[in-house]
């Protein structure tokens, strides 16, 4: 029985030099089109999966891409689920939201009181709730 999990075990695909500003490069994988959605369910460690056609936010990058734009990298024995703009400033896949969650909200002082962040009432730092 194989243990290793699908960000440890190499994709069966070719891959191409992806090349950074700084002259460095990884391995990328060729993924075919119809096998994109099936390389996606196995390397994305959220639930729920996003769609192909889903458009993420990359914070890194501060820019959005539809999900079948993803790449997929071979570094430090593993694969890395990345976006389109990884090489020049891109994030992992932890760096993605999606773009209906991104809020750009900011909150209004006068539905805070003063008691919201009073911490004067502890004893002692062992007293402080983090």
């Amino acid at each position: 029985m194989d243990d290793e999990s699908p960000i440890e075990e190499r994709l069966p695909y070719p891959t191409q030099p992806m090349y950074f500003p700084d002259g460095t490069w990884v391995e990328e994988f060729i993924i075919p089109e119809e096998d994109k959605e099936i390389v996606l369910e196995q390397l994305y460690p959220f639930s729920p999966v996003p769609k192909l056609t889903d458009v993420m936010y990359d914070l890194h990058a501060d820019k959005t891409f539809v999900v079948r734009k993803f790449r997929v990298t071979w570094e430090h024995g593993m694969n890395y689920l990345v976006s389109p703009y990884y090489p020049e400033n891109g994030g992992t896949v932890i760096d993605w939201m999606d773009e209906n969650s991104w809020v750009d909200d900011e909150y209004d002082e006068e539905d805070f009181g003063d008691e919201d962040f009073d911490l004067t009432g502890f004893d002692n730092d062992d007293d402080l709730p983090f």
